[in-house]
Formats: C-alpha cells, structure tokens, sequence
C-alpha cells in the first residue's frame, strides 16, 4: 500500500482526537455523578437545587486541562432531548402581525383584511414569500390603491413617504420582516438565559420566519411557553446609585453577618458525625425574623455604627457575596441563585425604597480566573411600572459618531419624545437602563436633556454590539409576538428508558454483526470486527469533536452505518476470494482485491452519502439525527474499511501469514450460482405490479395514517399503572374533547399515544394547559388505573403543510440526485432509468403495506417525518446495493470473455457472481434492524419498521427491477444503434481495464 507510513500517521492522529474529544464526555458525567451524590439525601431523593448549587459552584472553575466546567460541558458528547428528557419548540415570528403593526389604522380596511387572510392560507405558491403574496391579493382586492398609501404613516416616516413605488414599499416590507425575525431570535436568546439550561440550542432555522428553541432537561414546560410566547416588554427606567442606598446596604451587610452568625451557630450544636438538626436552625432563623428584621436593625444602628469590628464584620459579609461595581453591585455566576433568593426575602426587601426593583444585567462581566461577574441594578419602578415602555420608539439604527465610534440612534414618536424629555431632564449624570423582559441591556449616563425624542447612545461599544442593541430598541416598535408552531415535550423518565433502549439496540446489534462476520469470513472475520471497532470509536470522537447531538434515532443510525459498513468489508473479501480462485498469491490477491473492489465501494457510499445529505438538509429532529450519525458513519467506514483493514491485512502477511476467507460451512456458499433472473423479469414485474395495484386501491379507498407533522395537531403518549382498553380510552376521549381522538397502543398495553386536533389554531400557553387537563380528565374515567403524560407533541397547521412540501422535495430531490449520480458514472441512460424506476417501485410498495396494514400491527405505521427519513434510507440502501449490482454488470458487458455471449446471459453472470456480496450485506442489515424492532423501543419502532422493508423490497428490487429494465432498454437501444458501435464501446471500456 501507497503511502502505508502516512495513512499510520493519519490513523494516529484521528485516534488521539476521538480520545481527547470523548475525554469531555467521561470528566463531565464524572462531575454530574458527583452533584447528584451531593444532592441525594437520606431516603434517596435528589434536591435539584443542591444538585445546580454543586454545578454553579465549579462552573468557571478549571476542573481538566485548563478547561473549566462549562467548557468541559460544552464540549461533551451531547445527548438528544429523546435520551435526558427536556422540550423542543419552533417558535414563527407571524408576518401578518408585522404588516398590522406598520399599516396602523389602515389595517382595518376590508381590502387590507382579505388580503392578510389569503397571504396567510394559501400555500399553493410555496416559493413565494409571504410579502409577495400579500401584495398579489391586495392588488387583486384593491386594484387601484399604492401600497404607498397603507403603508406610509408616521411609524415607517423617513423609509418612505406618499408618492413610493410600489417597489420600494415592497423593499421596506422584507427588510422589517427579516429584522422582525432577527429581534426574534435575539429576544429568544436572552430569554432561554433565565433557563439556566445547560447547552441549550438556538437556530434560526434558514429560509423561514421560524426559530428553533431545543432545550435538554427541562421539565416544566408550562414555563417555557409562557417565556418564549409574546410580544417582548422593552422598557427605559431610572437607576438608584449605590451612594443613594447607604442605609439599605448597611443593613443587609447586617442581615448577612446575621445569617453567618445562625449558620455558625447550627453547625455548632450539629450532632457528631452528622448534619445539624433540621429545626435548630429553622427555630434560630424564626426568633430572628420575629417582630420584623428591618426593626431591630434600625434600633442597633446606633451602636453598631460605633463598632468599627461590627462594620468590618458586615463588610466582608457583603462583599462575600456581593462585588462593588460602577454601576453598583455584582454578583459571581455561581452566586446568582443564592444572592437572588436572599434578595426575595421580605425582611431584605424592607431595607430598600418600595420602588425599588432588582434586576440582572443580560450579560456578565469576565474577571479573573475564568469567573463571571453578572451586574446587579438597582431599578426604579413607581408602582411597579417603568418610566417609559418601548412602544414609543419609532425606529433605531446602527451608526457611527463624529469621532467614528459604534453608537446607536433612536427615534421615538411624539408622546415618547415628551416622556423621554422629561426622563432625560431628571437624570442628567445618571443612568437610564434599557431592559427588555427584565433583563438590562444597557444602562447609558445620561449627558444632557434631550428634547426632541432623537437620541444617541454611545460607549465602549463594538460594532455587532451596537446593531444588536438597535434590533432591541426596535423590539417594542411592532406587535409582533413569537407563536409556537411545533412543540414536543420528553418526560425525562421516558428519555431514560430511551437510553436504555439504545444501549442494548448498539450492543445487541453489534454483538449480532461481530459474530456473523466471523461465522462467515472465519479469521478475516476477526480483522473485519476489530477495523469495525475502530470505525465506532471514531464515529463517536468525530461526533463529540464537531459537537454533535446523540439522539435514540442517532444511536439507531449508528448501529445502522455498522452493519452497512460491512458491505464494503464484504465487496473487498469477495473480491479477494475471487482472485485467490484465479490462482493467484495471497498477497496478490489482497492488493489486486482492494484495488477492483474500490470502483463499487466508492459509487455505493456516494450514493447513499447524497441521500443522507438530502436527509440531514430536510430533516428534524429524529430524521435529523438519524442522518447526522448515518453520514459520519458512512465517511468513518469508509476510512475504516479501506486503510485500517488493510493495514491489518497487511500486518499478518508482514509475519508470513496466510488465513481463510471463509468457513468449512461457507466455503461453498454462493458458488457456481446459475440463477435465471432475465428470462423470469416479466413474472417479477407482473408480481410488482398487483402489489403496486392494490397499494393503489388501498391509497383510495382506505388512504393513509398521516401523522402530526403532515396533518397538524396534538399528541400524547400516556402511561397507565395497569393495562388499559384503547378502545374504551378512546370513547372517553371523544366525550371530552369533543372531536375526533385517535388512541394506539404505544409500546405496551400500559401505554397509549393519543392524538386529536383539539384547540390546534389556538397557539396560546393556556391552550397547552388545557388540552393536556382535558386529556387527563378523559384518562381519570379508567377506573382505579392512574395515568400521567410522560411526553407531547403539538404542530400548527402552517407547520404541518411546510414540513409536509419539505418532505415531497426531499424524495423528489434524492430520485434526482441519484439519477445523475448513475449517468455520470455508467454513462447510459438505461441504468439512470433502471435506478430511478427500481426506487420509485419501492417507495410505492411501502407506501402499499403502510396504507394496507394501518391498524393491524401494534406500532405505528403513521406517514410522518420519521417515515419520510425511513424511506430516503431505504433509498440510500437500495441505490447501495444496486450500484454494486451495475458495477458488475458494467465490467461483465466489457469483459472480452462475454464477448458473443447475449445481453441477458451476461448481465445472469452478472447478477450471480454478487449473490455472495448482496446476501452477506443484506443478512448483516437485516439482522440489526431486527435487533433495533426489538429493543429499540416504542419511539423508533415504526422507523424501523419501514427500514427492515425497505431492505427487504430495495434487495428484491435490484435483482428483479433494476438489472431487468437495464436489459430491456439496452435491447431497445441495440436494435437502433449500428452493432459496431456498441463492440468498439466494449472494446475500449475493455483495453481501459487491462491497462488499469
């Protein structure tokens, strides 16, 4: 082998890698082991509070090699919201709202109305943007009127005016849509910040209105969609100074020195060896409360403030926990959780003026030794309303100041230019915070009285800086709240077990695969398993180094790209059996086997790369990680099988070795194969074609189990104790709600998944809320069985329609793809066909069994993204073995040994002499997908359903529909193509080959 020393260095290389990357993964769960130590008490029971306390504590402090724990957490090998539990949301920001927050009044007319209603609901034009279709309908609505004309009030003054064309009104309209969408996912950063979610993810999903919110852990849902729904609050409020609040500081220097005096008193009377009592200290904390706190500090002022000692105690209680900053106190990252429940108290609160607000800076301060101060500020509310609000403002802009520094302009309508007048007269040399949802953004001093409402804010700011805090000024400018359209919520119960699934699938799976490739290939088996070994430890170094995400559907891609990376094992062992039967020398017959069997294993792997491609761009969620894992695997394979098991070969020959290629029981299998599959081709397609006929029939009259993601709607899985009736759930179901229920059984008969369209256009939190109250009445009248949702799932019709049109494209995209993919490399139009029409045949015939067998068989057979993702798989799969098949055939047509041989006799021998390759390859698949239906679990059954068909179908058709249509359409061109043309094409593919 070429360059042997480099390809050792590269495989070194990606080993330490995998091992540094994955290293995170072990140091962090080490870490989340010990906080749950920490946290659990007695009776086994884990105070989540403790456990964040444990966490917040270290979480900037270096725990492995100059990293600290959040970067050590940042850099683990992630897993899914399926495998730990948490909620994923898609948030749309609605551009009907965005047009009737800049038409003002004119959004009341009929003409405008009609207009906004058929933009929003046709979706037949589904490349056109929405703006586009609202100008098309309010032309047609009101054929004679500008767009000037509805659209230039004061609100867009200064973008355009009366007499804009059409054109730039239009121009204006994208622009604030796509800033509108941007705010968006600005604000929805900010807001997943209160979460305190560990490695939350947060896209901007391309090409759409949408933001994509995943959020690991998190179990109280009805909070989440209360944050991240809605308009954002933007408002301006005064600042307290820390020189305005002595007396209050004071006195919780006081209380703090207190609190330490009650701790240290609790731990004294403690119980040897044991904690403190619980109603010592609860007892301590009471008697000091008592008759109210603020009192008797006030009647110890006098004295303390005598007691230098006293004040020095007080002082470094405060500054223990709170750090002096200009714009007044700071609190360490890890402190933020205790410093806000002290400031809650009542007794803290009573210190302080009654207008007083306490608000968190959104972002912290670094300091030194990788800590993080977060600013604390003291704002001023008058009966718990700021100053101004952000509806006011008019527009804000990114700019530059005279001195060419970063700053931001804002402009505010009349009645905000009197307010903030009179704001900015009162605070000259103070500052006025800007905050949205709570949080500070900025707090700018204000330098002199400003009186026409245009105003500029400057500082040590960047440029990105600058631009961010003017989409947050322009926040509150538009009613344009955030509707979630997609929602699914993961009991963190149910992501456990979900682990436990997938741990047994990959060992299972991989045990299974081991075992036959040494009961087939005997000792080469052995260097087969271990290069597949390596193929999954860098598989994970790979995932962990690019920061992927490890879901149930990844660890079935996984365990999926392991049994399809024997395909390429098995094309290089066949090929080398081939040539040790011509008589060549071992060692001849491995260079000579790796060298003929590297043309198939490489246009196979493309083919299915392009499909997960195509996956991996049109997918979410399980499809999503599906493809992520399926496309890695497919490269580390690849690599794997091609230099690592060569590099094992090579190793045994180097110490004079000679091993089998088989066993005493497989040594004659596949062998002297003479199958007649051409002559039989009519037979096989009359066979395809009744069961393509009654798919269609059953397409008809029964139709389709169409999923949440294309019909849109709710979904529950609820658990009972005991085994439950869905027949008799479903009856109840339908009284309560009110509409139509579907219940299956999902996984168990202690478990159902129920789906209804109940309150879908309503995109309210307290729709959420009520829908699942409703369905737990429904389960409340199964007598004596007591259930609970351990997750949900909710897609808005809108939603459902685009990932249904996403999903068309998908399939449509990769029957292209591997169209092309086929003629470029075979040069003939009949195998690109014979690929094509074999493909669509097996989306068809799938399609025929889940329409047919809907109902019957005890998991899912819903036409959903999953399934969508099953069938470009068994797309990938089938182009797979297919190309192996036309890379055959393609050197047996120039091969001068079928020279005066027929077209069917030569594509027979073809056919045959890869039974060995498509058996072996189809077994091994076959068997892990059966290992997946088995321990799986309920999640991904139906998933895997449809692969184990796919492979089955996609099998049959190669043999009996691709290769076939070849052979009729090489036919037909033979008899309109001059015979010497088509012996010189042979001949000079065959001289191409011997000079190879």
């Amino acid at each position: 082998m070429t360059n042997k020393n480099g390809i050792i260095a590269l495989t070194i290389v990606i080993a330490l890698i995998s091992v540094y990357n994955l290293s995170f993964t072990f140091v962090s769960r080490n870490f989340k082991s010990k906080a749950i130590a920490y946290a659990t008490d007695a009776k086994g029971e884990v105070d989540l509070t403790k456990k964040q306390h444990y966490i917040d504590s270290l979480w900037r402090e270096e725990v492995y090699l100059g990293h600290t724990l959040q970067e050590v957490t940042e850099r683990e090998l992630n897993l899914g919201l399926d495998l730990q539990g948490g909620m994923h949301v898609v948030l749309e920001v609605a551009p009907a709202d965005i047009l009737k927050g800049m038409a003002g009044g004119n959004a009341r007319s009929a003409a405008f109305q009609n207009a906004l209603k058929k933009a929003s609901e046709d979706k037949s034009a589904n490349n056109s943007t929405f703006i586009n279709r609202f100008v098309s309908a309010y032309k047609e609505a009101a054929p004679n009127t500008s767009l000037a004309s509805v659209f230039a009030t004061s609100a867009n003054r200064g973008k355009i005016n009366s007499n804009s064309s059409d054109s730039d009104v239009i121009k204006m309209l994208n622009t604030e849509i796509d800033g509108s969408i941007d705010r968006a996912f600005q604000i929805t950063q900010a807001r997943i910040d209160k979460f305190g979610v560990t490695n939350p993810n947060i896209q901007r999903l391309p090409g759409q209105n949408r933001v994509l919110v995943e959020l690991p852990g998190v179990d109280n849902p009805e909070r989440v969609r209360r944050l991240l729904s809605g308009a954002a609050k933007l408002e301006f409020a005064e600042v307290y100074l820390t020189q305005e609040l002595g007396a209050g500081l004071e006195g919780l220097g006081r209380y703090l020195t207190q609190q330490a005096e009650i701790e240290k008193a609790a731990k004294k009377t403690a119980a040897p060896g044991g904690a403190a009592p619980a109603t010592a200290s609860t007892d301590t904390t009471k008697k000091s409360t008592e008759g109210g706190l603020a009192a008797q500090l006030e009647k110890k002022a006098d004295s303390t403030a005598t007691d230098s000692a006293a004040l020095a105690a007080q002082s470094a209680a405060l500054t223990s926990l709170f750090v002096p900053m200009p714009q007044g106190l700071g609190v360490y990252l890890k402190d933020t959780a205790r410093a806000s429940e002290i400031l809650r108290r009542p007794e803290v609160r009573s210190l302080f003026p009654s207008d007083l607000v306490f608000m968190w800076d959104r972002k912290g301060t670094e300091a030194g030794g990788n800590q993080l101060i977060l600013p604390l500020y003291f704002i001023k509310k008058t009966n718990g309303e700021a100053a101004m609000e952000g509806d006011v403002i008019v527009n804000a802009n990114h700019d530059y100041d005279d001195r060419g520094r970063p700053e931001v302009t804002m402009q505010m309508n009349g009645e905000g230019a009197r307010k903030w007048r009179s704001l900015t007269a009162r605070s000259i040399g103070r500052p006025v915070a800007i905050i949205i949802d709570g949080l500070v953004y900025t707090a700018p001093t204000v330098q002199g009285e400003i009186p026409n409402g245009n105003s500029s804010i400057t500082g040590s700011f960047t440029v990105e800086e600058t631009k961010d805090m003017a989409n947050v000024l322009k926040a509150g400018k538009l009613p344009a709240p955030t509707h979630i359209v997609e929602e699914a919520v993961v009991g963190s119960s149910l992501g456990a077990e979900a682990i436990n699934d997938g741990l047994w699938s990959s060992a299972v799976g991989l045990l299974i695969v081991l075992v036959f490739m040494v009961a087939y290939y005997n000792q080469a088996g052995w260097i087969a398993d271990i290069a597949l070994l390596i193929n999954l430890f860098f598989l994970l170094g790979v995932m962990a180094s690019l920061g992927a995400v490890l879901t149930l559907s990844g660890i079935a891609g996984i365990v999926l790209s392991i049994g399809m990376a024997v395909d390429a094992n098995v094309l290089i062992y066949e090929s080398i059996k081939t040539e040790l039967a011509s008589g060549k020398a071992f060692a001849q017959s491995i260079r000579d086997g790796f060298k003929h069997s590297l043309t198939a294993i490489i246009d196979s792997n493309v083919t299915t790369l392009l499909t997960g491609i195509i996956l991996y761009t049109f997918g979410t969620g399980l499809v999503l990680g599906f493809a992520t894992t399926l496309v890695l695997g497919l490269l580390t394979s690849l690599f794997s099988a091609i230099f690592i098991t060569r590099l094992l070969l090579e190793q045994k020959l180097k110490n004079g070795k000679t091993f089998a290629f088989s066993t005493a029981l497989t040594k004659n299998w596949f062998q002297d194969n003479h199958f007649d599959f051409v002559s039989q081709r009519r037979r096989f397609y009359i066979i395809s074609g009744i069961i393509i006929a009654i798919g269609v029939g059953s397409f008809i009259f029964k139709g389709f189990g169409l999923g949440i993601d294309f019909k849109g709607g709710r979904s529950y899985v609820v658990r009972f104790e005991n085994n439950v009736d869905a027949d008799a759930l479903r009856t109840n179901m339908d009284e309560v709600l009110g509409s139509t229920t579907e219940v299956k059984t999902f996984g168990g008969q202690d478990q159902v998944k129920v789906t209804t369209p109940y309150l879908i256009d309503d995109t309210t939190p307290e729709a959420d809320q009520k829908a699942e109250a409703k369905i737990l009445e429904a389960t409340k009248k199964i007598a004596n069985n007591p259930a609970k949702i351990v997750s949900s799932n909710k897609v808005g019709p809108t939603m459902a329609k685009d990932t249904l049109w996403s999903a068309v494209y998908a399939v449509l995209l990769a029957l292209a793809a591997n169209f092309v993919y086929i003629l470029i490399r075979f040069k003939r139009v009949a195998f690109s066909y014979g690929a094509v029409m074999s493909l669509a045949h097996d989306v068809v015939i799938i399609l025929a069994i889940f329409s047919l067998f809907n109902g019957w068989l005890p998991w899912s057979l819903d036409i959903d993204q999953a399934f969508i993702g099953a069938i470009l798989t068994m797309i990938g799969y089938s182009m797979n073995d297919t190309v192996v098949i036309y890379d055959r055939i393609r050197d047996y047509l120039a091969d001068e040994k079928s020279r005066g041989q027929n077209l069917s006799t030569v594509i027979n021998n073809a056919l045959n002499s890869t039974l060995s390759r498509t058996a072996v390859t189809g077994i091994s698949v076959i068997l892990v997908l059966i290992v997946l239906m088995i321990f799986g679990g309920a999640v991904i059954r139906g998933f895997t359903f449809c692969m184990l068909l796919g492979v089955i179908v996609g099998t049959y058709s190669s043999l009996f529909v691709a290769a076939p249509i070849v052979v009729d359409l090489l036919q037909r061109s033979k008899k309109n193509e001059p015979a010497p043309a088509v012996a010189a094409d042979a001949t000079a593919a065959a001289t191409k080959k011997a000079k190879a």
